[in-house]
């Protein structure tokens, strides 16, 4: 792996670390999770990919770069714990 690609991991890692919630916005994949769909981030492999246990039970990754998502401000998660963990 190229010094480069080395780096985007490590910052991918340091900016998505295990326990993230992100909303995933688009995916172009075959078996896309539906826009909208939250879920924790479980890890960070080598290649840069995200793992999510998503809340739908499902745990398709996100590759930064060609999926679209966003991490779930503090204000948002506080929301969810409120609820229970339960989306409207």
């Amino acid at each position: 792996m190229k010094r480069n690609e080395q780096q985007a991991v490590a910052m991918t890692r340091q900016n998505y670390p295990p326990g993230t919630r992100l909303e995933l916005i688009s995916m172009d994949d075959p078996q896309a999770i539906p826009p909208g769909s939250r879920g924790t981030v479980d890890h960070v492999d080598d290649m840069g990919t995200i793992h999510m246990r998503w809340d739908c039970g499902r745990s398709l990754g996100l590759v930064p770069g060609e999926d679209s998502f966003r991490k779930l401000p503090m204000e948002e998660m506080e929301n969810e714990q409120g609820m229970g963990g339960m989306q409207l």
